[in-house]
């Protein structure tokens, strides 16, 4: 009898000669999925950068003595300096303050549009996988016109026609976005619609309702997740883009594309006006980019290498 047999009574003993076949290794889990996400540089850069600012924002009145709306003309578009970091603006706002504040605008800004894209995106794109026929037609018809139209023109149509406010700036970006989900999902849909254990379900009876929610969504989230990571940039620079446009959040809620806009009318006799928001519009950006290109190669089996 070995030793093994003698520590688990209730096993049987392996005989001489038989393989013994080692336990598969978990490569789902959540703390795999992070290991493979952290495992470049780039993400971990990003995250750092993220990191840092979502610190900066939730911690701002901590962070700073200085309120983000008082003005102060003495100190009117003061370069930078050990009492005013980043410098003053046109009505002697420390800028380090409104830059930490709009921070908190730009991390909301980035999830409000992205729940409402990626709901109305992968409903839609579910129901023109599966229902099919004249449904089907409809959507993607919509959806590719959608597609066909600049965003940025989108945007500023809806954004336009709804009124300038934060909200409604949310909204456009958000509604613009819906069809890149939609057409994604879509797609998916359609191949594991093919799948055998889906088919295998419609044999036993299931209704499409459980075929939807049981076996093909948890199996088109990987995707959705990969697109929601990379869209992040991209509506953090669209919500800056419409606050320089003034189609955003109004003064005098700081935020950095209405700041860069503000700056821009001093470039020269005051330049940190327009650079300083615009590096943290460029460093959010990038930093989140990195986190979504990190995110796509955790996810997807192919780039990695591990199929």
């Amino acid at each position: 009898m070995t030793a093994q047999s003698l520590n688990n009574p209730g096993e049987p003993t392996p005989e001489v000669g038989t393989a013994v076949i080692p336990a598969k290794s978990n490569r789902t889990g959540f703390r795999y999925f992070l290991r493979r996400l952290f495992k470049r540089m780039l993400p971990r850069i990003g995250a750092a950068i993220v990191l840092l600012f979502v610190i900066g924002a939730v911690f701002a009145p901590i962070l700073t003595p200085y309120d983000p709306i008082d003005q102060d003309y003495d100190v009117v578009r003061q370069p930078p300096s050990a009492e005013h970091w980043f410098g003053t603006d046109d009505l002697g706002r420390d800028m380090f303050t409104r830059i930490l504040y709009g921070g908190r605008v730009s991390i909301f800004a980035a999830f409000i549009p992205l729940i409402i894209s990626s709901s109305i995106g992968v409903t839609l794109g579910l129901i023109a996988g599966t229902v099919r026929g004249i449904t089907e037609t409809i959507i993607m018809r919509v959806m590719d016109a959608l597609l066909s139209i600049p965003s940025i023109l989108l945007m500023i149509v809806i954004a336009g026609i709804l009124g300038p406010s934060l909200i409604n700036a949310l909204i456009a970006i958000g509604f613009v976005g819906v069809a890149r989900y939609a057409r994604v999902v879509y797609s998916e849909t359609l191949s594991v619609s093919q799948r055998e254990y889906v088919l295998a379900s419609r044999s036993l009876g299931k209704s499409t309702l459980k075929i939807l929610f049981q076996e093909i969504l948890p199996n088109v989230t990987a995707p959705i997740i990969v697109i929601a990571s990379l869209s992040i940039g991209g509506i953090i620079l669209a919500e800056a883009t419409l606050s320089f446009l003034g189609l955003g959040i109004q003064p005098p809620t700081p935020s950095w594309g209405s700041m860069v806009a503000v700056g821009n009318r001093y470039l020269q006799l005051a330049p940190w006006m327009s650079l300083v928001p615009g590096a943290a519009i460029f460093l959010m950006v990038m930093a989140v980019n990195f986190l979504g290109d990190g995110v796509r190669d955790a996810l997807d089996p192919y780039l990695s290498g591990k199929l």
